[in-house]
C-alpha cells in the first residue's frame, strides 16, 4: 500500500501554546530525556532501528515483508541524507527507563535522582526529526518519529519546536512538512496548516507502459518500477580557442 503524502506549511511563528492543567493531568509524564541538535550524536544505525521500531519508511513506496513490516531504510543512503540535513534533532532516554515500560518514581521531588538526570549510563535513541533546506529561503521537515511506548507525551512536539526555533533563528520562515494523512493532525497541533498558495506535493510515478521511450531506463524504487531518462556519462567536448576541452 503506497504512502500518500501531503505538504503542510508552518502557519504561526508564535510560541506553542501551553497545555491546560486538565490536559497535563491526563498525559503521562515522560522519563528524563536529553535533546541534541549535534550531528556528531547521530548514529545512523540507531536511526535505522528507530525507524524500524516505529514502522516508519523513508521510501514513498516501501516493500513490506510477510509480517507486514516495512523494509529497513538503506543505511548508505541514510548516512548521506543525515549528512546533508540542515537540522537534526535527536532525543535520548536512558535504557533502564524503557525496560518493560517501567519508570522509577522513588528519587527526588520529581521522581528522579541526580544520577538519573546526569549519569553516564547508556542512552537510547527514542525520538528523531530532521529538516532539509536551501539554507536561505525554504525548509521542509521530515522523518519525525517517537518510539511507540513514549508517544502522546509531547516528545514529537518538542522535536518540531526545536527544529522550527533553529530555522527561524536563521531567518528561514517558509517551512513545510511532508507527512501522511495520519500525521496531519499532529502537524496541525504544531501550528502547521494548508499552504496559502494552495500548493501540494506531487511524486514522480512514471512506470513502464506501451508508450515508453526505448532510451528510458527502468529502476527499482522500493516496490515500484520507475522509468527515468538515461544517465549521460560522457559529454561532447567543447571547442574553445581552437582547442578541444574534454568535459568527461
Amino acid at each position: 500500500m503506497a504512502i500518500h503524502t501531503t505538504s503542510v506549511s508552518y502557519a504561526s511563528l508564535s510560541p506553542i501554546k501551553p497545555q491546560s492543567q486538565s490536559q497535563s493531568k491526563t498525559k503521562p509524564r515522560p522519563p528524563p530525556l536529553s535533546i541534541s541538535t549535534s550531528r556528531s550524536s547521530v548514529d545512523p544505525v540507531q536511526v535505522q532501528h528507530l525507524f524500524a521500531s516505529c514502522g516508519h519508511s523513508c521510501h514513498r513506496f516501501p516493500r513490506t515483508g510477510p509480517d507486514g513490516r516495512t523494509e529497513l531504510v538503506d543505511l548508505r543512503k541514510l548516512r548521506v541524507a543525515l549528512a546533508h540535513s540542515f537540522v537534526v534533532v535527536s532525543v535520548f532516554c536512558k535504557a533502564r527507563f524503557l525496560e518493560g515500560g517501567q519508570e522509577r518514581q522513588d528519587s527526588g521531588p520529581l521522581g528522579y535522582g541526580l544520577g538519573d538526570l546526569f549519569g553516564d549510563s547508556d542512552q537510547s535513541l527514542v525520538g528523531f526529526g530532521r529538516a532539509v533546506s536551501d539554507c536561505g529561503l525554504t525548509a521542509s521537515i521530515h522523518d519525525v518519529v517517537v518510539i511507540p511506548s513514549l508517544r502522546r507525551r509531547g516528545i514529537g512536539r518538542k522535536i518540531v519546536d526545536r527544529i522550527i526555533r533553529i530555522l527561524v533563528s536563521r531567518q528561514i520562515y517558509d517551512i513545510s512538512a511532508l507527512c501522511t494523512e495520519k500525521e496531519r493532525l499532529f502537524f496541525e497541533a504544531c501550528e502547521f496548516g494548508d499552504d496559502s498558495l494552495g500548493s501540494t506535493t506531487m511524486m514522480y510515478t512514471r512506470s513502464p507502459g506501451p508508450t515508453s521511450d526505448n532510451d528510458d531506463v527502468m529502476i527499482t524504487a522500493g516496490r515500484m518500477q520507475l522509468l527515468v531518462p538515461p544517465p549521460t556519462y560522457q559529454l561532447k567536448p567543447l571547442m574553445t580557442n581552437n582547442h578541444n576541452i574534454s568535459t568527461t
